[in-house]
């Protein structure tokens, strides 16, 4: 039997402290409270915050990665529960119940080094790349019948790369003559041969794999789904802590908050009084030169912060 695959959890203690930090709108005492890991991963940071809790504390874990739902099953705790799910299903909770959400995005280190999951272009394995493989279709099904269109526009808009029309283009090529993709370094060695020119020191198939994996997990349309339910879980004074490891998951984070830190004022009616703002941004934050230097994965991470508002708990939002 193989031994689990080590992985390293990235702003561990600043992202708990983020989580735990009270602020006026509260009132009780933080480690009674209870709080959501929207991505549990392997548990680096549900496990620091079930160590900061009370017994009156509560944890629920969130994961659609069987593999991460089994290994959280090793936690024996009555404060600490796991949903098999994706945490667009936090609306699933009841409202104003969460005294913090946090969600630490993208993909774990033992998904990446697992050469069976598929999300490496380092490893030979199927082009799988699924977050949750009881359901959904792999990135090779999905070659297999995409039209070439489509599969630039995943490449350029989920990958941001320029070359997406050829890489697309040789794959669309590579079917006609020799069948489907069926593995990742097939993919990989595909777009090597079709990017003549990168970055130094990154893999020509980078942003490829990246885009696909994004795209198969829908990872855009989960994470906004995501933010919007957490507005609605978050009780007033709740902290929302969220860690992306690429622009295009920190830019929906940045214009999400950004958007609800604002007062709404209606165009109908100039006069009447603005909707309050639903949060109030609290910055953000990056990874130590020695947290980079111990764990180069962490050099990408933004931790960007707010804290709901203390508004009515009828509101809609």
């Amino acid at each position: 039997m193989n031994a689990p695959l080590a992985h390293t959890t990235v702003l561990l203690q600043e992202a708990v402290d983020a989580l735990f930090e009270s602020v006026p709108e509260t009132t009780g005492k933080p480690e009674d409270g209870a709080y959501v890991d929207a991505t549990f991963g392997r548990g680096g940071h549900s496990r620091e915050i079930l160590a900061r809790l009370s017994n009156q504390g509560r944890l629920i874990a969130f994961d659609r990665d069987p593999e991460a739902t089994a290994r959280a099953a090793e936690i024996v705790d009555l404060r600490f529960s796991i949903r098999h799910a994706p945490f667009s299903q936090l609306g699933e909770l009841p409202a104003s119940s969460a005294a913090g959400i946090l969600m630490d995005l993208g993909v774990s280190s033992p998904q990446i080094d697992s050469p069976q999951r598929g999300f490496s272009f380092r490893f030979e394995g199927p082009l799988d790349m699924r977050m949750d493989t009881t359901r959904g279709i792999s990135v090779a099904q999905w070659l297999a019948d995409a039209d070439l269109e489509h599969i630039t526009e995943v490449i350029r808009d989920y990958g941001e790369e320029r070359f997406a029309s050829g890489i697309a283009k040789a794959i669309v090529a590579r079917r006609q003559e020799h069948g489907p993709l069926a593995t990742t370094t097939e993919l990989a060695q595909l777009v090597a041969d079709t990017v003549k020119t990168r970055e130094p020191g990154q893999n020509p198939a980078t942003r490829t794999f990246q885009a696909f994996r994004i795209f198969i997990n829908a990872e855009l349309e989960e994470l906004q789904q995501a933010l919007d339910a957490a507005l609605a879980v978050l009780q007033p004074g709740g902290r929302l802590v969220v860690i992306s490891f690429h622009s295009l998951e920190d830019r929906i984070v940045k214009q999400f908050i950004a958007k609800h830190s604002k007062d709404v004022y209606d165009r109908r009616t100039p006069f009447a009084a603005p909707k309050p703002m639903h949060l109030r941004a609290l910055g953000r934050s990056r990874a130590s030169a020695a947290e980079v230097a111990a764990n180069p994965r962490a050099r990408s991470a933004i931790m960007r912060m707010a804290v709901r508002s203390a508004t009515l708990l009828g509101e809609r939002v």
